[in-house]
């Protein structure tokens, strides 16, 4: 579990690329490598990866992780080049202050960048999703105005959703703009995005209480007949 609070700007030093993936060596990683151990999970630019290896110096410091081809399809990953900068964040530990959102760092689909304006000393952002397909159907139903969203990893605020144009919008304060790769991403360019986990288990349970999943319904159809027969509706 993550919190969508980027703790360092790491950089991609070295991609090997093989049929069943490929391998991404990240540098200048030394302030999230201190309590570092094989296995650790590590997300960067939002998705979770573990730790393969890792090596500790006071200024540098580097990991590696492993991308299947499941991440390099569903994240922005496989775009990424030596030299890029990228979101990290290390698991949540149970003894620190919880200061963002529940974060699985399960990219759920990516988004474009299609509109860049200034306000003042911030940034306002908007991004259009592609059309919904079955393999990966609308984010819409979980973003509303002054909820959450995950993009690249950082937890941010939504401040506009248009679901005629699938489109949404946030907004970036100077200190954001700093602290994380997406103040520096152009137009057209790609971000993974996870929506709140909160709405997705809100939605199923909905839908089960409503009987879309099978038996599950009953007990919510039985009360509304209930309620329309001492109405003398039924």
């Amino acid at each position: 579990m993550f919190t969508g609070l980027i703790e360092h700007l790491g950089t991609v030093s070295a991609i090997q690329v093989d049929a069943g993936g490929c391998t991404l060596t990240i540098s200048d990683a030394s302030p999230i490598l201190g309590d570092c151990s094989i296995g650790d999970s590590i997300a960067v630019n939002g998705a979770c990866l573990t730790v393969t290896s890792f090596h500790k110096t006071e200024q540098g410091g580097w990991f590696t992780v492993w991308l299947a081809n499941e991440t390099l399809e569903r994240t922005d990953l496989g775009e990424r080049k030596v030299g890029d900068q990228v979101n990290l964040e290390r698991a949540m530990g149970a003894h620190v202050r919880f200061g963002g959102h529940f974060v699985q760092a399960h990219v759920d689909t990516t988004a474009t960048v299609v509109e860049r304006v200034a306000d003042g000393d911030s940034l306002r952002l908007t991004f259009e999703f592609a059309p919904p397909t079955e393999a990966r159907p609308s984010l819409l139903p979980y973003l509303i105005p002054k909820g959450y969203v995950t993009i690249d990893g950082a937890s941010l605020t939504l401040t506009g959703v248009d679901d005629t144009t699938r489109r949404f919008s946030i907004m970036l304060v100077q200190h954001t703009q700093e602290k994380i790769t997406l103040a520096k991403k152009p137009i057209g360019a790609t971000v993974n995005i996870e929506a709140d986990m909160v709405g997705k288990y809100v939605e199923k349970s909905v839908k089960a209480a409503l009987g879309e999943g099978g038996d599950a319904g009953r007990g919510i159809e039985s009360i509304v007949e209930a309620i329309l027969k001492r109405k003398g509706v039924a």
